[in-house]
């Protein structure tokens, strides 16, 4: 466990917006742990047995974060809460990203003696920030209940002078990826539905340029049939529009396919095109939330996750390969009712993504000119 002489200053710091108890963050962690477990453990027993899944796997082989990591809990930048929360009753650590000495990775310790009466105290937000006591599924309790644990929590408060609190170390994450943090605040801002207007007339058709004229066996997904031919996907890729702008799709088309695109994306170009309707910059909310702890709380970042493996489905369904033996449907965008099926969901998914995106971009600390 950290000692005092190795903790922070308090007064180097701004005052959080929350502290919570020992046993609220205990309590808040398991229920993450739960939360996290359940939507990872298909894929985990998956692993144990040596079997891929082409659609719900994507998030474990294109996104470079583990099962474990996504079970790590983070109660967000602006929040802090006692050392104890971390450690067992003989001192061993609960966590695993703590080294020997007890120091929590991007986490910084400190000496906090709360003021009788001070503004906030025992104030209680949910994991996405809004008022309340509730959980991961944003119900709230009812004013009596809401009133008596903000008594209880003054009280705790006033108890717990000079206890050793530990919150996220924002000023070392501004230092240490000052030009990540500022790029994907601009990703975010510019690609959010009041900053750009959306565009639905790709189709999915990324896909389909992934494979366009491939020789059998070349295809991404070599265990996945396609639904058409060979020569039926290539005639749809040529006679249709492809109109990528995600560089992060784009950068997969076949050499036949990339030129036939209508613009070239690349890294330098991503926030002037990353278009909001895009599946694909809809998933990356995932990468950006996970890139953005231990800043971003952690239930945050498991509905982005939730939100790609949804969007996922989608993007498979609408994709030249045939996902029914998996239990999926079809969305046929080489066909008019397809193309309208597909943007029908499209719609619904950008709404819902853009809606993460607002809350990563509230969650984050304030700019430092």
């Amino acid at each position: 466990m950290s000692s005092p002489t190795q903790a922070m200053s308090p007064s180097t710091l701004e005052s959080p917006a929350r502290v919570l108890s020992t046993e609220e963050a205990s309590r808040a962690r398991r229920e993450h742990e739960e939360r996290a477990d359940a939507l990872t453990a298909a894929h985990r027993e998956r692993r144990l047995r040596g079997q891929k899944h082409p659609v719900e796997d994507f998030l474990f082989t294109y996104y470079p974060f583990s099962p474990a990591k996504l079970r790590r809990w983070h109660p967000g930048w602006d929040v802090a809460y006692p050392v104890t929360a971390d450690v067992d009753a003989r001192g061993a650590a609960l966590i695993t990203d703590v080294d020997d000495a007890g120091h929590r990775s991007w986490y910084l310790d400190y000496l906090h003696a709360p003021p009788s009466g001070r503004p906030g105290a025992g104030r209680r937000d949910t994991a996405d920030g809004t008022a309340g006591t509730a959980g991961h599924d944003g119900r709230l309790p009812h004013r009596e209940a809401d009133v008596l644990l903000r008594q209880e929590a003054d009280v705790l408060l006033r108890q717990e002078a000079d206890v050793l609190l530990r919150r996220a170390d924002v000023e070392r994450y501004r230092r240490d990826r000052a030009s990540a943090l500022t790029f994907m605040r601009r990703l975010l801002s510019a690609s959010s539905l009041s900053s750009r207007r959306p565009e639905f007339g790709c189709f999915g058709l990324h896909e389909w340029a992934m494979v366009h004229r491939v020789q059998e066996g070349e295809q991404r997904h070599e265990d996945l049939p396609l639904r058409l031919s060979q020569a039926e996907t290539d005639q749809v890729v040529e006679r249709e529009n492809l109109v990528c702008s995600h560089i992060d799709a784009f950068r997969f088309f076949t050499p036949s396919a990339a030129p036939r695109n209508a613009m070239q994306p690349t890294r330098e170009t991503q926030v002037e095109l990353d278009n909001p309707a895009c599946l694909h910059v809809g998933m990356d909310l995932y990468k950006w939330a996970m890139k953005l702890t231990p800043l971003i709380p952690s239930g945050l970042v498991l509905d982005c996750f939730e939100h790609a493996r949804e969007t996922r489905v989608l993007d498979m369904e609408a994709s030249p390969y045939d996902v029914r033996p998996l239990g999926y449907g079809v969305v046929p965008i080489e066909t008019a009712s397809g193309k309208a099926e597909y943007v029908r969901r499209q719609r619904g998914l950008a709404e819902r993504a853009d809606a993460l995106r607002s809350r990563i971009l509230d969650h984050l600390p304030p700019a430092i000119d």
